[in-house]
């Protein structure tokens, strides 16, 4: 087994950044397994199927290719809005859960990062982090995003947006975004990506001191 490190967290509180330059300097694999759901939902889309078909869901999840998962295709509201329909089906997410459950087996080692990964997908993981933030500061860092790439946006509409979101992962029967018992909290409300990093790194450090 490869050096697995799980990175949980709500949406925008920048875990994605954070797990690729965690995986960059390291030298292992990475996955974003939320991207799992959003190409499970644009198969979906894209094939013309029910969103509301647990069966039919759980096919298409069974057939998602974790190699091609491209974040700019699958950043789309539309996709985004689809796997939050699929992703609270059960065997939706067992089939997901699987796959990325094999991922994790990839050596040297992965970086996963979602919202149930030191919970559920990996809870033996080397090192567990909790990425979070205050809901108006994620809400802010999204407008900045969708703003300096071009686009149109609310503020109040995705700080409305983010709270809904928060509402779903953690009010879920199945698989509730919290923090493992045993995770190290980053909240990034006041820190760069640089001093989040840093702070992450001297937590995977003296966990592969140890191991």
């Amino acid at each position: 087994m490869g050096v697995v490190i799980a990175i949980d967290g709500p949406a925008a509180a920048g875990k994605g950044t954070l797990s690729r330059q965690i995986a960059d300097t390291y030298g292992f694999h990475h996955l974003d397994t939320g991207l799992t759901y959003r190409a499970t939902a644009k198969a979906l889309l894209d094939a013309g199927l029910p969103l509301d078909d647990e069966a039919v869901a759980e096919k298409m999840a069974r057939e998602v290719e974790l190699a091609g998962l491209d974040r700019d295709i699958l950043s789309a509201h539309a996709i985004g809005e689809a796997a939050s329909k699929i992703a609270v089906m059960p065997k939706v997410r067992r089939a997901l859960v699987e796959a990325q459950q094999a991922f994790s087996e990839k050596t040297p080692g992965t970086v996963l990062d979602g919202r149930d990964i030191g919970t559920v997908v990996c809870p033996d993981a080397t090192v567990k982090l909790y990425v979070t933030a205050s809901a108006d500061v994620r809400a802010k860092r999204r407008y900045d995003e969708i703003i300096a790439k071009g686009g149109e946006a609310s503020y109040d509409d995705i700080f409305a947006d983010v709270k809904k979101r928060d509402e779903r992962d953690m009010g879920r029967a199945d698989s509730p975004l919290r923090p493992a018992d045993d995770a190290h909290l980053l909240d990034t409300s006041k820190m760069g990506i640089e001093a989040a990093f840093q702070a992450a790194k001297s937590f995977i450090d003296v966990a592969l001191t140890k191991n």
